[in-house]
């Protein structure tokens, strides 16, 4: 049951984390995936108390990685045009 406490500790050090961070997406991508590993932490201590199947946590895994690469690819285009990841220096009008 410490375990648990530890990870949901560790999941709301993640939010605070984000909501901190959100001036520089490279930061918030790190802060969710850190966000992402402890909730599948809590899900697989879940599932194996209750003795339920682990496919759910595969599924989890698979739309955790493809969120993955499309924060990566509009963190790479907002490089390539802008030269930064800074939010506050991009110009909306253009």
């Amino acid at each position: 049951m410490l375990n648990m406490f530890f990870f949901i500790l560790m999941f709301f050090v993640g939010l605070i984390t984000f909501s901190l961070k959100r001036k520089h997406l490279l930061l918030m991508l790190l802060s969710m995936e850190y966000l992402i590993i402890s909730l599948y932490i809590l899900l697989f201590m879940y599932l194996s108390i209750y003795d339920y199947e682990f496919y759910f946590s595969m599924m989890f895994l698979v739309f955790c990685v493809c969120e993955s690469v499309l924060g990566l690819s509009i963190l790479v285009s907002l490089i390539r045009t802008h030269g930064n990841d800074f939010f506050y220096s991009l110009n909306m009008l253009c």
